[in-house]
């Protein structure tokens, strides 16, 4: 069987017309009010400084924080609305009472999310504080074609941070686009440097997900693409072979500082592992080494002696302040591994699971449903006396209008989503994980051509002609065909949780792994929100500390205690939390802080009071 593909960070298009395609954070319900959906409150060496809620949010609305200077920027992302998207600019210079003083408002249509960061430049074309953020498309032109929103990085003056201004918006790798149009790519996420007399920034770029784009921001006027970087084409050492589960290979987040003179990017390459290059020279990076997955996932089994393969996902990691170390954070939203396989010819099958219940198996023969949108030709009903799975195409609509047409015709026992045809990255021969409401167990998306293989068309198949459709195209299957049988299954192996490196070159010693108990419990697996691990933000104060974004976890506190990691401290409000990002910055009084973002509220700060 083949693990299902990675989960990455929400895809906030939702166009109506096509689908909701693209990998997904999952649904974030309110963790705030209710005495169910999140872990019991309760806090240890933490205390809560102030909390701040921010205007205009709705459940999952605010992303990343970052700080500088005395005041905190945090990213109001799109959400199920796309409205009122943009930064909130606090001061927290008086940490007991942290001020709004500002909001910057995105253009319509984009919003950003994880890329919030500001430092202080001065070269010769600009001295001053800036902002960058990245923007990801979270509206399109009511359902035709053309994005109301755009792509790139924006940069803003916020030397004075009450008055923020726009030197730069949406820059980045660009397309000719429409009518000679020239449009960059939706990003991810963004980090600038200040190296002397220039300053750089890099992106992560969605539409080139392998792609490491560096940008010259010298002049923050007037950025200029420097470099791409294919990691995987230009440092194929960083991939392995085994286990054979790790498919998605894609930058997710990056990170530089300066170690020993040189200039060292630590990037967040998902099922690639973490790398490190020396950009001292941007336009030619050099690499320096690179982490491995164990062959088997090292917390499942240390807790609870399971053999399960690795699933990734190496998603935000930063060096210790004295760079002897590396924290990394894998991200997994879906504590069930996910296998699916065609049992007529033994093949393994390239799909997630969506929806419905985990740690379930459910074997039976293939029928196809078609396109299951409303308006198609509808779906027939399935057999209530035997175990049989509907075959969906994706395209046109939701996957979950496509779901809900398959519960209301009756009779199924799982859903299997293939891919539409389309030039865009994720159509065609793409696979991932989907945003979709099921009760029965629906996994997708798997490429066009294993849909193809099911009902014995596969040499009908032909990828030239996938790409060049439109997305509306139908597969040369009869709606009723039946295929071959399939199976779908998925086994508890945990959410995510944090790893730690030494800092070395070539491939990086692993010395530990940390996840809280919770993670690792079937029992948790659901009803207390998600229990994954999102960032880590180093002490500036103290080498060995650092801070752990855990969302509905909360906020978790670590050591490094003689090559290992302890839990020395953790915060979880009355209601819950769903802690996104974490920063850590020096107060007026000297005192380290904590700034973290709750993604449905706002901002907290902390103090760590433990030993």
């Amino acid at each position: 069987m083949a693990g299902g593909p990675a989960v990455a960070h929400e895809a906030i298009l939702d166009d109506g017309i096509i689908d909701n395609a693209g990998a997904t954070h999952g649904h974030h319900e309110a963790q705030h009010g209710g005495d169910e959906g999140h872990l019991p409150a309760g806090s240890e060496n933490v205390g809560l400084i102030s909390k701040l809620g921010l205007k205009n949010v709705e459940p999952g609305k605010i992303a990343d924080v970052g700080v500088h200077n005395g005041y905190a920027y945090l990213a109001a992302w799109g959400g199920e609305t796309c409205k009122y998207n943009g930064v909130h600019v606090v001061d927290i210079r008086d940490v007991d009472s942290p001020k709004e003083v500002a909001f910057i408002q995105s253009k319509e249509g984009s919003a950003p999310g994880e890329g919030i960061q500001s430092i202080h430049i001065d070269t010769p074309a600009f001295t001053g504080d800036i902002l960058v953020s990245n923007n990801e498309v979270c509206k399109v032109n009511g359902g035709k074609a053309g994005s109301v929103g755009f792509g790139g990085m924006n940069i803003y003056d916020v030397t004075n941070p009450a008055h923020p201004t726009f030197l730069a918006e949406g820059a980045g790798d660009e397309n000719v686009s429409g009518q000679g149009k020239k449009a960059a790519h939706s990003i991810h996420s963004v980090f600038a440097w200040d190296a002397g007399d220039k300053a750089y920034a890099v992106i992560v770029d969605n539409d080139e997900a392998a792609d490491v784009d560096i940008m010259d921001i010298t002049n923050p006027r007037k950025p200029a693409l420097v470099a791409e970087y294919d990691l995987a084409k230009d440092f194929p050492q960083i991939l392995q072979e085994k286990p054979a589960s790790l498919t998605s290979v894609f930058h997710h987040d990056v990170v530089v500082k300066q170690i020993d003179g040189r200039q060292v990017m630590l990037i967040s390459y998902w099922d690639g592992g973490y790398v490190t290059l020396d950009v001292t020279d941007p336009a030619a990076a050099a690499y320096i080494g690179d982490s491995d997955f164990a062959l088997q996932d090292p917390q499942m089994l240390e807790v609870n002696g399971v053999a399960v393969a690795p699933e990734g996902n190496a998603h935000q990691a930063e060096f210790t302040g004295d760079s002897q170390f590396i924290l990394a954070a894998d991200e997994d939203f879906s504590p069930f591994g996910a296998q699916a396989r065609n049992e007529d010819d033994g093949t393994p099958i390239t799909a997630g699971q969506g929806a419905g219940p985990g740690g379930t198996t459910v074997t039976g023969p293939s029928v196809f449903v078609g396109r299951a949108c409303d308006g198609d030709p509808a779906v027939p009903a399935g057999d209530p006396g035997a175990v049989d799975i509907a075959v969906v195409e994706r395209g046109v609509c939701t996957f979950t209008e496509k779901a809900q047409n398959v519960e209301a015709a009756g009779g199924w026992d799982g859903i299997l989503v293939f891919n539409r045809t389309g030039s865009d990255p994720g159509a065609c021969s793409g696979s991932f994980g989907m945003s979709v409401e099921s009760s029965l167990p629906t996994y997708g998306v798997a490429p066009r051509a294993e849909g193809y293989a099911i009902f014995d068309v596969e040499s009908e198949y032909n990828e030239a002609a996938c790409v060049a459709g439109n997305g509306t195209q139908l597969a040369p299957i009869a709606v009723g065909t039946v295929g071959d049988t399939l199976t779908l299954a998925s086994t508890f192996d945990g959410w995510g949780y944090v790893h730690l490196f030494e800092n070395n070159g070539g491939k990086l010693n692993e010395l530990d792994t940390y996840a809280i108990p919770e993670a690792m419990d079937p029992a948790y697996a659901t009803g207390s929100g998600d229990l994954s691990v999102h960032e880590v933000a180093v002490s500036h104060a103290q080498d060995d500390l650092a801070y752990v974004s855990y969302y509905a976890g909360g906020l978790r506190v670590i050591r490094i205690v003689d090559g290992e990691i302890v839990e020395v401290g953790k915060y979880i409000d009355e209601g819950g939390n769903n802690f996104w990002g974490v920063e850590t910055f020096t107060g007026s009084d000297g005192k380290e802080y904590v700034a973290a973002s709750d993604r449905d509220a706002g901002l907290y700060i902390f103090e760590y009071t433990g030993p």
